[in-house]
């Protein structure tokens, strides 16, 4: 029966996993360098685990997003990251973060002393893709480094534009989070050159290079990363949208305004798309890059922030800043007619990691020679019924870390930044130095059952431990692990 060579057995193996999906696939494969399928990766920001109509948010306006959902697969259980750096570092090369070390605040300003970035090393999907072919663009957010040399045109980009740091001032585009010796400073680019368009809205400014990247790679294979810094405070929605929610109480009315301002900017790239005949070859990707900020700040004379939460997390603890469920499942839909079922939804826990295989495979791209983390989505977009990608997953930020096998959670020195007034609010920041979750709590992670279950304590804690030492950099390894 398998008298055969190894590449063609892994071809039937797969065509027996993928079903009738398989076919869409191999035809995709077989289709004309010419014909292979743009892709459009929208990445949200601080927007939080239900805050969308389709997530049941049933007092928010997000026609946009909620279509999108009717077009495509929507996910239940999507992971990002916690914060930015992190988060953005995995979905561009489909690996943990502290392989590219990226486990702490990159830098923001090309002076920043600790001149922190992804490594040079790290393969991006642009980098991947531009070399097949297509024409590569980021607009809006990079945060991987601002240094010149690790910038977005050093990692795959033909194009950029948008800030380097972490967020900008959506009218004056100036970075307010400045270290104490250095006040804001201005942070727009277009490629490694700055640009001045004070008192234009940002969100504006990345749908007018979007649609003209569009319009212009329209007759070609493109991979468009479209990262909007919205919701991200400082909260400055779109006027009408600030009218719309004026009853709603804060902090819910300030925040959803800046979700439907975000919904309007994604409606008006994806109507582009559509006047241009472009969606039926497109594979569309939307996710957010960790949960809703509950954060506040005054700088510099300044107030700004979250104004203390306003995201929706529904049933779930936590939000930006936690290994809680509100502070990494996300929205997350994917969409490509003719490819991608329409209008169902999907329960398997995926992370933003796997977009990475997901996008080569689509694309007919072979992945590069290095270790991929990140699992195709293919055989979970085909039937609710297949397996989830992940038997376990793993993160890490700073000290935080956590280790997830089944419904159980073991989370290691954990922040819970559940906002102040919520039902979920515990009153504390610090959570237990271990703290062992079960989702099917009631409420979820309202427990910490390590005490009772040590000899799970220890499992989980082993299996963190060695990931860790696999995924961290040699040279970045304490002596006793090398």
């Amino acid at each position: 029966m398998w008298n055969c060579d190894n590449h063609t057995r892994r071809s039937i193996l797969r065509t027996l996993a993928l079903g009738p999906l398989a076919g869409s696939i191999e035809r995709l494969q077989a289709a004309a360098p010419e014909s292979r399928p743009n892709v459009l990766l929208i990445y949200s920001d601080d927007q939080g685990t239900l805050d969308a109509g389709c997530y049941g948010s049933t007092d928010l306006h997000t026609p946009n997003i909620d279509a999108l959902a009717r077009r495509g697969v929507r996910f239940t259980q999507a992971y990002a990251h916690t914060v930015c750096c992190p988060s953005r570092a995995t979905l561009l090369t489909g690996r943990y973060p502290q392989r590219g070390g990226v486990n702490d605040w990159t830098s923001n300003h090309a002076s920043d002393e600790n001149h922190r970035s992804m490594y040079l090393s790290e393969v991006t999907i642009a980098e991947v893709l531009r070399q097949a072919g297509y024409r590569t663009a980021l607009f809006g957010k990079w945060h991987l480094g601002a240094k010149l040399g690790y910038r977005p045109l050093d990692q795959g980009f033909d194009e950029f534009f948008g800030h380097l740091g972490g967020f900008i001032d959506y009218y004056e585009h100036k970075f307010l989070h400045s270290q104490r010796q250095q006040p804001p400073f201005h942070d727009l680019y277009r490629g490694n050159r700055e640009v001045f368009e004070n008192g234009v809205y940002f969100p504006d400014l990345v749908v007018r290079e979007a649609n003209r990247f569009l319009s212009e790679n329209r007759r070609r294979p493109f991979f468009l990363y479209l990262a909007f810094n919205l919701p991200h405070y400082p909260e400055k929605p779109d006027p009408r949208f600030a009218a719309l929610y004026e009853g709603m109480p804060m902090p819910r009315r300030a925040y959803a305004a800046m979700v439907s301002t975000l919904d309007d900017r994604v409606g008006r790239v994806l109507a582009k798309l559509d006047e241009l005949n472009l969606r039926r070859n497109t594979l569309v990707l939307f996710m957010s890059d960790n949960g809703h900020s509950t954060e506040d700040y005054k700088n510099w004379g300044e107030s700004y922030g979250a104004n203390g939460g306003g995201g929706n997390t529904g049933n779930w603890r936590g939000a930006k800043n936690s290994f809680l469920e509100g502070g990494i499942r996300v929205p997350c839909i994917m969409s490509f007619p003719g490819w991608i079922p329409t209008g169902e939804v999907r329960d398997q826990a995926i992370q933003a990691m796997d977009f990475f295989p997901t996008i080569l495979e689509a694309c007919r791209v072979p992945q590069p020679d290095r270790t991929i983390d990140g699992s195709t989505l293919w055989p979970v977009l085909r039937t609710a019924s297949a397996p989830p990608p992940h038997k376990v997953m793993y993160w890490q930020w700073q000290k935080q870390w956590l280790v997830r096998e089944g419904v159980w959670k073991l989370i290691g020195n954990g922040i819970d930044t559940t906002a102040a007034g919520s039902p979920h609010f515990t009153g504390r920041r610090m959570m237990d130095p271990v703290f062992l979750a079960n989702l099917d709590d009631d409420p979820p992670e309202s427990i910490n059952h390590a005490a009772e279950k040590p000899e799970l304590v220890a499992h989980l804690t082993r299996l963190h431990d060695e990931w860790l030492k696999e995924v961290t950099p040699p040279h970045q390894q304490p002596a006793e692990a090398k």
